[in-house]
């Protein structure tokens, strides 16, 4: 019903419609969602029935400061309350009110990184991201005495790069937390993380839904680390399960998200996840043998497993879902970054021309001219690097276009392969799974990549030799999973996580599923093997530029 609501109200704007519309209260039950994306802070609120009744954004961008990409902490406050206000300026100009209370609420950022703060809450060092790639003799020697991957990203592999590298700050530290679980707890006062979100922090051991101890013991007996005051088991956040109570919003917390102070204390807070347990919820994607692919800024993909891998994968991270249950991640940095850049470009064009096309339509004629394109791009061959990419062994990305002197350079092929290039890395690292045998029963696609429709669900079907299904709520993303997780913690009906998923969220959803083409799957396969030999000229551009 929101669904034809919407397509009358835009319409048929004086139509009685827009009296119903008008004439929803906010209630108080509503349920609201914000994650901190890349290049993005967004706000949900969702009603009783999961539907999207209002957003709000900030936009913001990383930077690379002294070696480290980082994101200063006054950004994160001003842009979470820009994008609070921009969803309060919805409510007044749909519902002729702001927000007063709400029934529970759910933060979700990016995965990993480190944020270390001394006794009295002080940050001792710039927050570092995932983007970051600094920590990779870390990283190997934490592998090896685990004999479980970690990847340079995580919180455990960022904080012993910091001993090893002698940093002062480490003497210091009193806690480590990821941004979601950092602007959790300023929000409700409590030290807690999702387990999703711990599991890209240390290693979780999924029988007992906790850190996993033997590892804790492993690092505790490390001789660099036995010389701090601080053990390791006291520094991490507690981790919870969804469903679980994450806290309340306190006074402060109020006061720090609307700071006009309209917004009541005490609303119910889910525990803080990661963009990719949130991607898991709004893609109906943790049961085992789901599957799906977030593509944005960074891509990866989430594969819920019946066993364990045989050995250990470098490529292939070992998180687990909102519920705890073991999942193979492969992550890439980079994704949609450079493609973006190339659209602006021509977003640049098209004011100068005078044309009238919003941004999206611009999105929507470019994508759509990539299904023009030869099968195989024509030739044409991209990296998409802009930062260091693990998965293939780069420190540092240089972005760059390659084509030879026959190539077939026309718009379509231009499109298709900065849509291939997003995706390429990626496809590197399933690999690895085809040869474990992994099943897949479904694989599902949502982020930014699938906004245009058909396109990019198309190519990924292509590319990775499974159907793929889009939502409807795809281009909502992580901000409306972390919103039902919310609505979970306040209400599950009794239900366990992947029932409450099917049973009262999904249900009332379309989705959409596209078949791999055959020409789409020669076409690629054919692009990755120039893809492939490609990465000798990104290493060269590395040295050399």
């Amino acid at each position: 019903l929101n669904k034809y609501c919407n397509i009358m109200l835009n319409e048929y704007p004086y139509c009685s419609w827009r009296s119903f519309m008008n004439n929803y209260k906010l209630s108080g039950n509503e349920c609201l969602g914000i994650e901190f994306g890349s290049t993005r802070i967004k706000a949900i609120l969702i009603d009783e029935n999961f539907n999207v009744l209002a957003t709000g954004s900030h936009d913001w961008e990383n930077k690379l400061i002294d070696g480290y990409w980082t994101y200063g902490i006054d950004d994160i406050w001003s842009g979470l309350q820009d994008a609070y206000k921009c969803l309060n300026d919805e409510c007044i100009k749909k519902f002729s009110s702001k927000i007063t209370s709400l029934a529970s609420i759910g933060f979700s950022a990016m995965m990993h990184g480190y944020l270390p703060f001394d006794k009295d809450d002080n940050l001792l060092t710039p927050f570092r991201t995932w983007r970051n790639t600094t920590t990779s003799q870390a990283a190997q020697i934490l592998t090896d005495l685990f004999n479980f991957n970690i990847p340079q990203r995580w919180s455990i592999a960022h904080l012993y790069q910091a001993i090893l590298n002698n940093e002062q700050h480490v003497k210091n530290i009193s806690y480590i937390t990821t941004l979601a679980g950092y602007v959790h707890y300023k929000l409700s006062g409590k030290k807690v993380v999702g387990i999703g979100e711990a599991s890209g922090m240390f290693p979780i051991d999924s029988n007992s839904n906790d850190y996993n101890g033997k590892m804790l013991d492993k690092f505790s007996n490390l001789e660099n680390v036995k010389e701090f005051d601080w053990n390791i088991r006291d520094i991490l956040p507690k981790v919870l399960l969804a469903g679980d109570n994450g806290g309340v919003l306190s006074e402060n917390g109020a006061k720090l998200l609307d700071p006009s102070g309209v917004l009541k204390a005490g609303a119910l807070m889910c525990p803080p996840e990661g963009d990719a347990g949130t991607g898991m919820v709004a893609t109906n994607s943790i049961a085992q043998k789901s599957g799906n692919i977030s593509a944005g800024t960074s891509i990866f993909s989430m594969i819920v497993l019946e066993k364990q891998l045989s050995k250990v994968y470098e490529e292939i991270d070992m998180v687990t879902t909102p519920t705890g249950k073991p999942v193979a991640m492969v992550h890439c940095n980079n994704c949609c970054t450079d493609l973006d850049y190339w659209v602006k470009l021509f977003i640049e064009f098209s004011t100068l021309s005078g044309s009238k096309l919003t941004t999206g339509e611009i999105y929507d004629l470019l994508y759509n001219e990539a299904l023009k394109g030869d099968f195989d791009c024509g030739g044409i061959v991209s990296s998409n690097y802009f930062s260091g990419e693990p998965v293939t062994k780069f420190s540092q990305g240089r972005p760059m276009l390659l084509r030879s002197e026959n190539s077939r350079f026309n718009l379509a092929n231009f499109m298709r392969n900065h849509i291939y290039s997003a995706i390429a890395t990626l496809k590197i690292g399933l690999e690895i799974l085809e040869n474990e045998n992994v099943k897949i029963d479904k694989l599902m696609g949502h982020g930014g990549l699938f906004k245009t429709k058909y396109v990019g669900q198309k190519l990924m079907a292509g590319a990775m030799k499974t159907p793929v299904s889009v939502l409807s709520t795809a281009g909502e993303g992580g901000a409306w999973g972390i919103a039902v997780l919310a609505s979970f913690a306040k209400n599950s009906y009794g239900l366990s996580l992947e029932s409450f998923l099917d049973e009262k969220v999904f249900s009332k959803f379309e989705i959409s599923t596209v078949e791999p083409d055959i020409n789409d799957v020669k076409g690629f396969e054919k692009y990755m093997t120039l893809y492939k030999k490609s990465l000798a000229v990104e290493k060269a551009a590395v040295e050399n530029i």
